[in-house]
């Protein structure tokens, strides 16, 4: 197979799995969310601690995270860009994450997002995440701008 298919196919590949994590986050299964992710995974993720290392500190903190929504998940990934090569490959983009509280209102934001995924035994896997918001350095405030 020439480069070009090669390549195409391994962002098929990629935006298969994208899709297939963000339906996850959505339908809140765990499982099927950490079935996309290394066991090693480092993740810097917009609320909480500063890092998160290996599955379990990871999975801590998206069990945190769906209780914080009770209500449907709000999980949308836009304007993604993908480069890869053999076996590592990283994606940049934004996404749109919340969910709706008890009282039905929907509380959501935008997000910067970059994804590192690295091929292990003919598999691609997230071996890092990066979630951030920018802020206001005045107020201290995130800032939960429109793209």
């Amino acid at each position: 197979m020439d480069a070009p298919s090669t390549l195409a196919r391994t962002e098929s590949e990629l935006r298969s799995q994208l899709e297939d994590w963000a339906h996850a986050v959505r339908a809140k299964d765990i499982d099927r969310i950490f079935a996309h992710y290394a066991s090693d995974i480092v993740a810097f993720d917009a609320i909480a601690q500063l890092q998160f290392k290996g599955t379990d500190a990871y999975r801590k903190h998206w069990d945190a995270c769906m209780t914080m929504c009770p209500g449907p998940m709000v999980f949308e990934l836009h304007e993604l860009q993908i480069t890869a090569g053999d076996d590592l490959a990283f994606v940049h983009g934004l996404s749109r994450c919340g969910g709706t509280g008890p009282d039905g209102k929907e509380m959501s934001g935008w997000m910067r997002m970059t994804t590192c995924f690295r091929k292990h035994n003919g598999e691609w896997r997230i071996a890092h995440e990066h979630f951030s918001a920018p802020f206001d350095p005045k107020s201290d405030k995130a800032l939960w701008l429109q793209p």
